[in-house]
């Protein structure tokens, strides 16, 4: 899983995602401003961009998220009216319901802000993690999460470069002959109607939009690659040099127990400053979990998308109203 439990206790939504902003904010004043709220620019010829974690981190803006466990439509539409700019859905350790994950990103479409804005970006990209780890090669988990109109997959356990080709390949469609990324081939099996649909374009687009990025610098699917055990550490360079892989993230939890050491322990550090580095060696994005105080210590040290906590938890208003009422004497 890769994140610690330890992180959940006290985790507060309204103080810990304001504190989290503010921090980013003091690194990345970008990241404050009315412009990641406001309309977007078009890019010449009149393109906008569907996925905006890409955006931010082609403009060198870190993207902040969280981790959903309440896979329902009312914990959808919160999130995606929130300050946040991606959601990873975790289907790793919570059921993996297809028809659930199809009514959680319908809810989190928001019919007023693409008035507002004036174009079909979420403010708040979906992603998804599947359950398979990277060396369970399952094809039709990334098939179905992808033909509902998810804008980005996280893989967990990916060990070996092997292991990141599969899951690239699994993400891709066959490429066009002539196509100038037609390598590594695609193995996803065509049945995109929907997944259109739900990004808002026409049919005959979805299919040279819906590729990895970097690798097709025009494609709007991010693929996420988990580094949580040893083995992972030790062929990281190779993960991150796959071609179609858009991002690392290292997982603390998952990463210590293959350690064999507490998530406390220097030796996890050593691992996880071992995989960023890796990253800025070969271009890749690295991201990873943390609390509201390693924020700002994470993008000094060069992360450049961060999970910064989960959907549970009593809002903050709500645990303080309890610690009054109990105060209080009869």
């Amino acid at each position: 899983m890769g994140i610690h439990t330890a992180h959940y206790r006290g985790l507060r939504h309204g103080a810990f995602l304001a504190g989290t902003l503010l921090a980013a904010a003091s690194i990345f004043p970008a990241a404050a401003s009315g412009q990641e709220r406001g309309p977007q620019a078009a890019k010449p010829g009149g393109h906008v961009r569907l996925n905006r974690v890409i955006e931010l981190i082609e403009n060198g803006t870190p993207a902040l998220g969280i981790f959903a466990w309440n896979v329902s439509p009312r914990g959808a539409a919160a999130l995606a009216s929130s300050r946040l700019d991606f959601v990873i859905i975790d289907l790793e350790h919570t059921p993996f319901d297809m028809t659930r994950l199809e009514t959680y990103l319908l809810a989190m479409v928001d019919k007023r802000r693409i008035l507002e804005k004036g174009n079909l970006q979420p403010d708040v990209v979906p992603i998804v993690r599947i359950p398979a780890n990277g060396r369970e090669h399952v094809q039709y988990m990334i098939k179905q999460v992808l033909d509902l109109g998810a804008f980005g997959l996280l893989v967990p356990h990916i060990d070996t470069a092997e292991e990141a080709l599969a899951a690239v390949r699994a993400t891709r469609f066959a490429q066009p002959a002539g196509a100038r990324h037609i390598q590594p081939g695609g193995q996803r099996g065509v049945g995109y109607g929907w997944a259109a649909r739900y990004w808002g374009i026409i049919g005959d687009l979805y299919p040279a939009k819906a590729d990895v990025w970097p690798l097709d610098p025009g494609g709007e699917l991010l693929l996420w690659c988990m580094i949580e055990s040893r083995d992972a550490v030790e062929n990281v360079r190779a993960i991150a040099s796959t071609p179609g892989v858009g991002g690392l993230f290292v997982g603390p939890s998952d990463l210590s127990f293959s350690l064999g050491v507490p998530p406390s322990d220097p030796r996890v550090e050593e691992a996880i400053r071992k995989v960023l580095s890796a990253c800025k060696e070969t271009g890749v994005p690295c991201g990873t979990f943390t609390s509201a105080e390693g924020v700002a210590t994470r993008l000094r040290q060069g992360f450049r998308f961060l999970a910064v906590g989960v959907d549970s938890g009593l809002p903050c208003d709500v645990e303080q109203a309890l610690q009054i009422g109990r105060q209080r004497k009869p």
